[in-house]
Parts: structure tokens; sequence; C-alpha cells
């Protein structure tokens, strides 16, 4: 038995022999739907990663290349509150804030080039919230500039 391989050529790979390629256009820019299914990639592992440092079980410095300074403070903060309120009333229900919680339907919107608005319902433990993220591309990464949990 024996297997007969194509012949690839370097124009069209994957071709037969004497099959011509037809050249692909090549963009340079990204598209409108490229870049709201990486923001909405972006924002859905962002606000995951938010929930889990709020909850106490992701160290917050795991963010900072993804926010920018102010927005990593301010997520600091409210981690810092949380669980000093935790530990300080023993409440069980703010033990539980935050556990567990998994991203559901994340919407995008652009607001103008290279700045888009997106949120995101969160579902945990104890209640369904939203979140509100905006993010701006800073020398061709996207960096969230405002982070804003309900």
């Amino acid at each position: 038995m024996t297997a007969v391989t194509p012949i690839q050529n370097a124009q069209g790979l994957g071709k037969k022999a004497g099959q011509q390629a037809r050249p692909r256009p090549q963009s340079q820019t990204a598209t409108p739907s490229d870049d709201s299914s990486e923001i909405r990639a972006i924002t859905r592992g962002t606000v995951q990663a938010a929930m889990e440092v709020l909850a106490g079980i992701r160290p917050v410095h795991q963010l900072a290349r993804r926010l920018d300074p102010r927005c990593l403070a301010t997520l600091q903060h409210r981690a810092a509150l949380i669980r000093r309120e935790a530990t300080r009333t023993a409440n069980p229900v703010l033990a539980r804030l935050h556990r567990n919680s998994s991203v559901g339907s994340v919407r995008v919107c652009e607001v103008s080039e290279g700045v888009y608005e997106a949120s995101a319902v969160v579902v945990d433990e104890v209640r369904a919230r939203a979140v509100a993220v905006r993010l701006e591309r800073n020398r061709q990464v996207w960096r969230v500039t405002e982070l804003v949990v309900g």
C-alpha cells in the first residue's frame, strides 16, 4: 500500500502540482470584528481575574500588565476592604462574596478608534453583578483604564 502525498510548491502550500494558488490579501490593520473579539476575550479574562482578586484567591500583581496603575490600586484597595470587613464581622455572607465567580455574557462597544467599552455579567455564590470595563490601545497593547465592579 502506497500513499500519494501532494506536491507542495512555494506559492500554494498544500496544492497539487499544476494548480495555481490565488494570492490572499493581507491586511496590515485589524478589522473592527477582530478587535471586538479580542476585546471580548481580554474583558472576560480580566474580569474573571479581578473577581478572583476580590475573593482573595489571586494576587493583585498578576493584573499589573493589563490594568493601569490607578485601576490596580483601586482593585487592591477594594480587596483589602473586603478581607478586613470579613475578618472584623465574621459574616458568612462576606466570606462567600466573590467566591466561584463565573463571567456570563460580555458586550463590547467601540467608543472611538483605539478605545472600547465593555460590560460583563458575573455570577458568584451570593449574587449576580455587572462589571464595566474601558480599554484603550497603548503602543499596540490593550490596557484597562476603568474597571467598575457593581
